[in-house]
Parts: structure tokens; C-alpha cells; sequence
């Protein structure tokens, strides 16, 4: 393959919701060029995009795929992204590289959900965008109707640049250059005709629109405008292409993606208007620029996905924002402080791959063999300092305990979600000590079944998920005290320890008691961030707290860690230790240890124990028509409503939720609306919980110690 320039290059993402046609498109695209002889079919498993098993499997895409066009005299890159909203990393990724979005559409269905959140990702990296409305030879598709959703939705500055020519048809009305396309059946470029009488009135009024939208968003244009009354097909384009950069106007196209009707035009309009790479500078860290140079010095590239293939291990696709990248270089990457040597570099055709020599600015292809270089790092010339920015990939959704099918494969598994983690950002795995549980996390119930069946591919091991466990906590909610005296002879030196412990919350300054008196004070943090305030009040020596003290401690922290009401670990107390006696042979740490557990453990049951459940700040997206079941849903959950906000559309309604009650919050939510809600959750604190609620879990078994 010829090496393109950054004026030659396009790189564009297919966004969309499930089953628009994204990756018909992508496969059209790729027809159109030339380099496919038929179209291949997604019911078949035949695309170039869609070729994993998972894929192949559930005729659907789940992972991004990079395909690419030569098309006269301009090679354009294309992602075709999922719809389904629980894989939105692989569209915010080649979102963050690529120059321009097509949100595809279904013209027979309207604006969906994944159309909407592919939005959001647009707005968030400022990508210019346009629309595409596919399946337009169907008899039931509704053009205009669709027209006015998109404007109602997403701004009046969509504009519209072509019109089917009838249901059911194979022709297209261009309004930009105000001709009629007519593709015969099984021909890749279309016959250009006069736009026929019945819509000629309608082309010339779309056509004023066109001219007005894009005189309206560039002085000079509106000034020849109103001089001429008109502006020709180079200033429409220009202006065009100024007022997609500024993201003021988001031209509308039509095709039928199946039959590759206007998809030629399509993609001529992408390398004739649409922006070229270095009309979209890579953000640093630091919040510089930098502009597509391949004349700069040395290179800057940017790894914006890694994926594992077999046979040929992990592939990291870059984006070449500066200067050349080629094979045999030493890079930096800053994250790690290692250089990386380039090997091969491949431009992607799907499955499919084409070792190139070098890349220039602009442009984007895969590095394999890298040493330890992944998702969002940088790597730069040695003589360079820019980091670019980092992709902000969406936080968990949906989580589940992990649990390996055999014994053994502990350290296998491990890998292996290191691994799939490592390729997929917006999966989290962690392990909690406390409870003893491995949890993944993701977008979704789908997101993680697929994550499941790449580990098990990847690695053999296989798994099942589980409710998580919650990590709850207990505490006292008055102040208590408590004497243990520990006595043990075994013929020979035996064990003495007596210790008086007082109890209380750490809910503020310390009431001292008349008759303590404070000798010494020391704040610690256990391991599951809880504050113990330990007191020693110790008066006339009869416990050596020089000597002895420390292993109270330590007594009392073993019994906070598993608490005396369900054996969750204990929050924050104050500990007082005001009176005991000591032998002078007999006692030693292990008996104070002792005597220090059981008198905490007594003390604490007096105090008025109860149980501490975490709280979630939860933040829930919807339209507007579903506020009200939401709300009520909430309320079930034992949710607390903290306020409600208007967003366009959408309501977003802000509540405190038990992390009990969240669980499979995703799947619920995208059921009660229609899959048009979006939530994100995130700790907040510990709060006692209902009485009720307490004795179920008191009275559960450790492994099912949830709320029902």
C-alpha cells in the first residue's frame, strides 16, 4: 500500500445504535473502493468487521473494527463500532482518533438510545460529526419524519444534504450539487441524472436551506451570499467543512448500506469535505496542541486499544499524531520509562493485515510485540516531552463475583483478567481481602458474559459469577464498658491479665469521664480504613503500658476485624482502657492480647452494636417520559432523592442508594426505560441501616449476607 499524506488521509467511526447498519456500511465502503469483489453479509458471518467468534456467533459487533478504503487518491480509515450499549469503550477509543463520526441510523426506527450515547461520546471529544440514514429503499422508511427527530434531538444544525428519490427507491436527490443519483442493481457507481419533476421543488428549497446554514456560520460566505445569491459547489464545500470542524452543522446523507446504494457519493463527500487529520490536534496533558506534521522531527503516537489475536499476539493500535513512525525505531514510552523498538506495522483490513514501512502523521494503523506498552500510552521521540491526553473510558456499571469451575488456576486466572482488563479498559477486576472475593466489573450483563468467554478462551479457565458480597461494617451507637480478667496455669508460667475497656462512638471530642484520666493517646487506621482512637488511661501502674500496650492494641484490632453482631469489620470507635492488674511472672503480650479481644468483644455487645451499610451517590440519565418510574423504582431500592436536573431532554435525578440494593441496577434500569437510561454509581459513606434490614443479614449465612 501507497504511503498517504496527512491531506490524503480520513479517519472516520460508525456509530450508531445496534442494528443500523454499521458494519454493512463499513463493508460498502470497502466494496465501493474496489477491493471487495461481492458484499459480505452479517446473517452469515461473512464481514470483514465482524469476525470473532463471539461476533460470528451473536450476529452483532462487540468489539471495534479497523477497516480502510482507497478512494480516489485518498485512503480513509474506518471504525465500525457496536451499537449495544454495554460496549461504549470501543466506541469512546477510536472516537477519541478519528477526524469524523457518521451516526449511522435506521431510517425505519427513528433515533435510538445507542445513536444517543454515541452522541455524548461525540460531544466529549468535540468530533465532527454527520448523519447517515441507511435502509432507505425500504417501502416503510420515513425520511422526513426521521429529519425532524434528529433536529429535535440533537440541534438544528443537522442539514440536509440528500433525500431518497421515493419509497422503496434506488435513486438519490443530492442538494449539494442539486443532481439525481440513480444506482442500477449490482453496479458500484450510480448514473447521474436531472432531478425529476416531482421533486424539484422540494430539491430547490433544501437546496436554499443548505446555503442559508452554511452562509449563516461564516461571514465571508454570508456576505457573497447576499452579493450573489448564490455560492458555488467549492465555497458550499468549504464552508462546509469549516462549519463541521466548529461542530455548527452535521450534514445528512442517505444510503442503503445492503445494496450499497449512495455510498459512493458518501464517500467522495468524506475525502472532498470532511476534515483531514490535522484539522483535529492531539490534547497533551498539559493542555498543548499539536498539529499532523509528518516533517516534524520525531514522532508522537498515540495507543488508543490493545487487542490479543491468536497466532499473533497483542496488537496496539496507534494513532500517528506527529512526524513518521517506522520500523526499527526506539521509542519513549513516559509512563513507563522504557523504549520500545518498532517492529512491524500493519494497516488493518479486519481480520486481515498489510506490514507497511512507515506511517505518517495523521494516520493509523497496529504495532505488534510491544514490551509493556498499552491502552492511552504515548510513545514519543526520546528528544520529545508531550503526553497525549488519556482516554476517559466510563466507570463500571455492573459487577459480579468471580468464582473459578476447578481448584488450581488461581494464577492462571489471574493473568487472564489481567489480561482481557488490560484490552478493555472499562472492565475493572479487583480483590477484596476482607471478604475474600474476586469481583469483575463492567458496562453490563452481556459485557462481562462476553468478557467470561474471552477468558476462557484466552486462558481455559472457566468461570461463574455470584451475587458480590457487601462490605459492610458494624459500630456502637452509645458508650459501654467491660471488664476481662484472662487466668491461665498449666504447671508451668502460666498467663494473668486483667483489663477494665470502655467503648464508645468516634462521632466527635472525647467527653472524658470524671473518673478517667488520660495518660496517652494513639489514632490508628486499620486495613479496611476504619479510625480506632485508643486511650490509655492507666493510673498508679497496674498495667505497664510501656510493655503492654501494644499488644492491647493488637487484641483489640482482631476483634474488630471480624465484629461480634455478624462478623463484618468494625468502623470507628474510641477505645478507653482506664483500669486491669498485671503478675508479675504470669503476664505477658499473649495474655493482654487475650484478655484485650474478649474485653472489647463484651464492651461492644453493650454499646448498642449496630451495622453500617456502604451508600452510593447514583446518578441516573433518562428522558424525560420515564422520570417518574425511575423515582418510584428508587424508592424501592431504599433510595434517597437528593435532587432532580434538566439536561435537554433528559431529567438526571441524583439519589443515595444502599450498595445492597444496586445490584444489577443496569439490567433494570435499561428495562424500565426502554434502554434510553444511564447510571453511574460511586461510594459515598457508611450509614447504620433499618432494623429489619439488620436481621436479615445478622442472620444469614457469611457467603449470602445480603438483603433479599
Amino acid at each position: 500500500m501507497r504511503v498517504y499524506d496527512a491531506d490524503h488521509i480520513r479517519n472516520v467511526v460508525l456509530a450508531g445504535h445496534q442494528g443500523s447498519g454499521k458494519t454493512a456500511l463499513s463493508e460498502a465502503m470497502v466494496y465501493a473502493s474496489g477491493a471487495l469483489d461481492r458484499l459480505g453479509s452479517v446473517s452469515e458471518g461473512t464481514t470483514l468487521s465482524d469476525y470473532h467468534p463471539s461476533e460470528k456467533e451473536r450476529q452483532m459487533s462487540i468489539f471495534t473494527s479497523m477497516l480502510h478504503a482507497e478512494w480516489r487518491g485518498h485512503k480513509i480509515n474506518i471504525f465500525d463500532t457496536p451499537g449495544y450499549p454495554d460496549f461504549v469503550s470501543e466506541v469512546i477509543a477510536p472516537m477519541k482518533v478519528a477526524d469524523t463520526a457518521l451516526y449511522v441510523m435506521d431510517a425505519r426506527a427513528g433515533v435510538q438510545v445507542g445513536t444517543e450515547l454515541a452522541w455524548t461520546y461525540g460531544e466529549m471529544t468535540q468530533t465532527p460529526s454527520m448523519f447517515v440514514i441507511n435502509h432507505l429503499d425500504h417501502s416503510d422508511a420515513d425520511f422526513r419524519l426521521l429529519v425532524e427527530q434528529i433536529k429535535e434531538r440533537f440541534g438544528r444544525g443537522a442539514t440536509v444534504v440528500q433525500i431518497p428519490g421515493g419509497a422503496g427507491t434506488r435513486s438519490i436527490i443530492d442538494v449539494l450539487r442539486m443532481e439525481e443519483l440513480h444506482y442500477p442493481e449490482g453496479e458500484r457507481e450510480p448514473e447521474i441524472r436531472e432531478i425529476r419533476d416531482a421533486f424539484r421543488d422540494e430539491a430547490e428549497e433544501l437546496h436554499r436551506t443548505l446555503v442559508e446554514d452554511i452562509a449563516e456560520n461564516d461571514e465571508s460566505l454570508m456576505e457573497l451570499y447576499f452579493d450573489q445569491g448564490e455560492l458555488d459547489e467549492d465555497q458550499m464545500r468549504e464552508g462546509l467543512r469549516a462549519a463541521m470542524i466548529r461542530r455548527q452543522l452535521f450534514p445528512i446523507f442517505v444510503t442503503s448500506a445492503t445494496e450499497a446504494l449512495g455510498v459512493s457519493r458518501l464517500m467522495s463527500f468524506i475525502d472532498n469535505v470532511c476534515p483531514s487529520p490535522a484539522a483535529k490536534p492531539a490534547e497533551t496533558v498539559d493542555e498543548e496542541t499539536i498539529l499532523a506534521d509528518e516533517e516534524a522531527d520525531e514522532p508522537l503516537a498515540f495507543v488508543f486499544r490493545t487487542m490479543s489475536e491468536e497466532h499473533v499476539g497483542e496488537y496496539s493500535f496507534v494513532r500517528v499524531y506527529d512526524g513518521m513512525l517506522t520500523a526499527g525505531q526506539d521509542l519513549l514510552n513516559p509512563r513507563t520509562g522504557n523504549t520500545e523498538r518498532i517492529g512491524q506495522i500493519y494497516s488493518i483490513n479486519g481480520s486481515t493485515r498489510e506490514s507497511v514501512q512507515k506511517m505518517v502523521a495523521g494516520d493509523i494503523g497496529a504495532l505488534v510485540k510491544l514490551k509493556d506498552t498499552h491502552t492511552n500510552d504515548t510513545l514519543r521521540g526520546t528528544g520529545r516531552d508531550e503526553r497525549v491526553k488519556p482516554i476517559e473510558f466510563p466507570e463500571p456499571r455492573y459487577r459480579m463475583a468471580v468464582k473459578a469451575n476447578q481448584d488450581g488456576v488461581e494464577d492462571k486466572l489471574a493473568q487472564g483478567l489481567h489480561q482481557i482488563a488490560a484490552e478493555d479498559p472499562s472492565l475493572v477486576f479487583s480483590h477484596d481481602p476482607l471478604l475474600n472475593q474476586l469481583t469483575l466489573s463492567g458496562q453490563g450483563e452481556m459485557h462481562l458474559q462476553i468478557a467470561r468467554g474471552r477468558l476462557q478462551r484466552r486462558s481455559g479457565v472457566e468461570i461463574e459469577f455470584a451475587r458480590p458480597r457487601v462490605s459492610y461494617r458494624e459500630t456502637v451507637r452509645s458508650r459501654a464498658r467491660a471488664s476481662y480478667r484472662h487466668k491461665k496455669q498449666t504447671g508451668g508460667a502460666g498467663q494473668f491479665a486483667d483489663i477494665s475497656l470502655m467503648v464508645e462512638p468516634l462521632d466527635g471530642a472525647f467527653d472524658v469521664p470524671s473518673d478517667v484520666k488520660i495518660r496517652g493517646e494513639e489514632t490508628v487506621m486499620t486495613e479496611w480504613d476504619a479510625e480506632v482512637h485508643f486511650v490509655d488511661a492507666i493510673v498508679g501502674g497496674v498495667i505497664d503500658m510501656r510493655r503492654f500496650f501494644g499488644a492491647i492494641q493488637k487484641g483489640v484490632l482482631d476483634a474488630m476485624a471480624e465484629g461480634p453482631v455478624a462478623g463484618f469489620p468494625v468502623g470507628d470507635v474510641r477505645v478507653v482502657i482506664y483500669d486491669g492488674g498485671m503478675h508479675p511472672v504470669d503476664s505477658n503480650e499473649a495474655a493482654f492480647k487475650t484478655a484485650a479481644f474478649q474485653g472489647f468483644r463484651e464492651a461492644f455487645r453493650k454499646a448498642k452494636p449496630v451495622m453500617l451499610e456502604p451508600l452510593h451517590d447514583v446518578t441516573v440519565t433518562t428522558p424525560d417520559d420515564f422520570t417518574g418510574d425511575v423515582i418510584g423504582d428508587l424508592n424501592t431500592r431504599r433510595g434517597r432523592i437528593q435532587g432532580i436536573e434538566t439536561e435537554g431532554p433528559f431529567q438526571k435525578i441524583i439519589a443515595q442508594v444502599p450498595e445492597a440494593e444496586l445490584f444489577q441496577y443496569s439490567t433494570a434500569l435499561r428495562s424500565l426505560t426502554h434502554g434510553r437510561g444511564i447510571h453511574h454509581a460511586r461510594f459515598s459513606h457508611y450509614e447504620a441501616m433499618p432494623a429489619n434490614v439488620q436481621e436479615q443479614v445478622a442472620s444469614a449465612d457469611a457467603e449470602d449476607a445480603i438483603p433479599a
